[in-house]
């Protein structure tokens, strides 16, 4: 008598709950050229989520149109479940959602402090003094404590990236919904020596930690120690849209042609190399 097979077990599915943000069917082109394509992705409370993928298939574009600063040509944001209308400006979200620069983008005119307060100096009632100690506080969440009267070309590179990271979590405290529950890293550690790199990776693990600050955030970056130290989850993107999900350690196992060519640094395969 012939045995049935055993049926194959799939993987269970995790209930997280309401998405913080979705991006529903996204469409973004520049031009002739369409960066992202009926895009989908969702991010939970508590993710640690790093976005990878080749130069170019639109990773930036993602944060930019999560942050705000960038309205879609087609599909839906929904933030906390409330569907945005047009951009940061014309929109009320019910959660703030600050964003990390590649390339820190502080005002070489202003000092550190100035930097980190500018929203605060420009947008709130508070007085002037209110925000100096708001914005020390943040100065000191980030290891640079009595830097506020310093300009950037007195820093390193890796201060000046721990000044945009005060600067994403500096809030008004009079507006409590206002401040970030949501951080965007745009490849923190680009240009950063290993141990630099060190240093910003366990900084975001700490504001993301015991801290309090924000507990959900998305990392783009390419490099594998950033991966590895600072994301729990990790999504790859390839012409224009999502090819594969999983947890860091399902991305050194899975097969998926993509993952593995980018995994391995590899020339062959169907990501097609182009410098």
């Amino acid at each position: 008598m012939s045995q049935s097979a055993t049926p194959a077990l799939s993987k269970p599915k995790i209930d997280r709950g309401e998405p913080i943000v979705e991006l529903r069917n996204i469409t973004k082109a520049f031009g002739d050229k369409t960066i992202l394509k009926n895009l989908n992705l969702c991010i939970y409370e508590g993710d640690a989520l790093g976005a990878i993928g080749p130069s170019g298939t639109g990773k930036s574009t993602i944060l930019r149109i999560i942050a705000g600063l960038l309205a879609p040509d087609s599909g839906e944001v929904y933030i906390k479940g409330q569907k945005r209308i047009g951009m940061i400006d014309d929109s009320n979200d019910p959660i703030g959602i600050g964003m990390v620069f590649q390339h820190a983008a502080l005002f070489d005119s202003l000092t550190v402090g100035e930097n980190v307060g500018f929203m605060l100096y420009q947008h709130s009632r508070l007085s002037h003094d209110r925000i100096r100690r708001i914005v020390d506080e943040c100065l000191a969440r980030v290891g640079l404590p009595d830097t506020a009267d310093l300009l950037p070309s007195q820093l390193s590179g890796g201060m000046k990236k721990r000044v945009s990271f005060a600067r994403a979590i500096v809030a008004n405290p009079d507006k409590p919904n206002e401040s970030p529950e949501v951080l965007l890293y745009d490849e923190p550690t680009a240009g950063l020596d290993p141990i630099a790199s060190t240093v910003i990776e366990d900084l975001i693990r700490q504001l993301n930690g015991d801290s309090g600050v924000c507990n959900t955030y998305v990392m783009v970056t390419h490099q594998d120690s950033t991966i590895r130290r600072t994301t729990d989850r990790i999504t790859f993107l390839h012409r224009g849209s999502v090819q594969w999900e999983g947890t860091v350690h399902e991305f050194d196992l899975t097969e998926h042609p993509m993952v593995r060519q980018f995994r391995t640094a590899s020339i062959e395969g169907p990501i097609q190399v182009g410098i």
